[in-house]
């Protein structure tokens, strides 16, 4: 994993954290008041943005890092390349172990985790989920 500031981002980097950024705004959260935005880039160049949305029964929460990826599967979207995903917190955001296991199904490369403050983290998929479940 390497820190960086998000002006040290590449330029397709910075997009995805600024597409990240603007699908944070949609997230449905009247339960933790926590939004997460998240944005993957795939191998045809399109971006697709996804947001938190909660539900009263938490079993059926949805990260926005798995709603990004799920946007992207649903519009045909097979090579994913990159994501990046934020959120308001202190150090840049975690994604949780299912997030990590759905970017694991669909190989994506390179993973940007990041806070509102331009703090970033830029990962491999290994650095996240060294032994994922595989068939």
């Amino acid at each position: 994993m390497k820190k960086l500031a998000l002006k040290e981002l590449s330029a397709d980097l910075r997009e995805l954290y600024d597409a990240a950024l603007a699908a944070r705004e949609h997230a449905y959260i009247p339960y933790s008041h926590f939004a997460v935005g998240a944005a993957v880039r795939c191998a045809s160049g399109a971006v697709y943005g996804g947001c938190n949305i909660e539900n009263a029964s938490y079993g059926l929460c949805v990260c926005g890092e798995r709603n990004a990826i799920f946007h992207a599967v649903g519009a045909g979207e097979r090579e994913l390349e990159a994501l990046c995903v934020l959120a308001d917190t202190e150090e840049p955001v975690s994604p949780c172990g299912a997030c990590r296991q759905v970017m694991s199904e669909f190989k994506i490369k390179t993973i940007v985790l990041a806070n509102l403050k331009g703090d970033c983290l830029l990962c491999t998929l290994e650095d996240l989920l060294p032994y994922g479940f595989t068939l």
